[in-house]
Parts: structure tokens; sequence; C-alpha cells
């Protein structure tokens, strides 16, 4: 008899706990509910905005500075949101893998530095709003010696220089 009354007592106390609506309070002018939380995620126009809801990478094929149909799909989200964002500028870095030599990889970085920025600007990004540089092997993301890593440091990367939202 003692269990039955401890369990049913627990599942009263649990019962009443289970849908007690939020608490109201009351001013001068009438009853009020809790403020609503503000939703979270990048500040819109923000440099984060752009990396995480559009992305600011596009990866490349080995010794290719061709666009894929991936890269071009990525580009189109930028374009898209660089005209929403008339004031932001950006500087297109071309990244290469670490083989071949520092020149050759200079050269191709350019190359691919150049196709993104000339696929931005046939979306309509205004070309005075874009900047390009190689970097060639020189900044990788992965440091490490293999196919994993290359393909990750094959890449141009679309860097907000100013005009974000802060």
């Amino acid at each position: 008899m003692r269990k039955f009354l401890i369990v049913t007592a627990a599942v009263a106390s649990l019962a009443a706990c289970a849908s007690r609506p939020e608490p109201t309070t009351t001013t001068p002018t009438g009853p009020t509910t809790p403020p609503v939380e503000a939703p979270r995620g990048p500040v819109p126009g923000s440099v984060e905005d752009f990396r995480v809801s559009v992305g600011d990478r596009v990866f490349f094929g080995y010794d290719r500075f061709d666009l894929s149909a991936e890269a071009r799909s990525v580009l189109e989200r930028q374009a898209a949101w660089l005209r929403q964002y008339p004031n932001v500028r950006v500087l297109v870095a071309g990244n290469c893998d670490e083989r071949g030599t520092r020149e050759y990889n200079l050269a191709l970085g350019a190359r691919r530095a150049a196709a993104v920025r000339d696929y931005l600007a046939s979306l309509g990004v205004a070309q005075n709003r874009m900047e390009t540089v190689s970097y060639g092997k020189e900044r990788p993301l992965d440091a490490r010696a293999n196919e994993e890593a290359w393909s990750v440091n094959r890449n141009g990367h679309t860097q907000i220089v100013s005009g974000a939202v802060s």
C-alpha cells in the first residue's frame, strides 16, 4: 500500500508540472506575455551571413581553372547576395595545392581568381566591386600532403573586404 501511495503521488506531481502555461505579468495597461526570443543565426548582410548562407569558396580540379556545375551554383548564390548588398566589395583569391612550382601555381591561382570574378561579373556583379589576387600554394587550408588536402587547397575564395553589416 505504501508503494502505491508513493507512485500515485509521483505521477500526480509530474502531471501537474507537465502542462503549465507560460506565466503572464500584469501591468497598468493589462496582461503581457513573456518576450519572444530573437531569431538566431548570422545577421543579414554580415560577413558571417555570406559565409554561412551563401558559401565563400569554390573548388577546382587538379591543374584546372574551369568552373564545375557545383562551383557555378555557389557563385550564383554569391552573385545574388552581392546584388542584394551593393556596397559590399570583395577580394577573390585563387589558391592551389602544393604540387608544382611557385611560379606555375601563382599563374594558375590567378586564372582561378579570374574565372570566379568573370563569372560573378557575368551574373551582374560590377567589376569595380571585385579585386583578384593569387596566393598560389602559399596559403593552404590543409597542410597535409595527400589528395584530400590538395582537393581542399585548390580553391577560389571570395572574401568580403568592405561594406558588410557589422
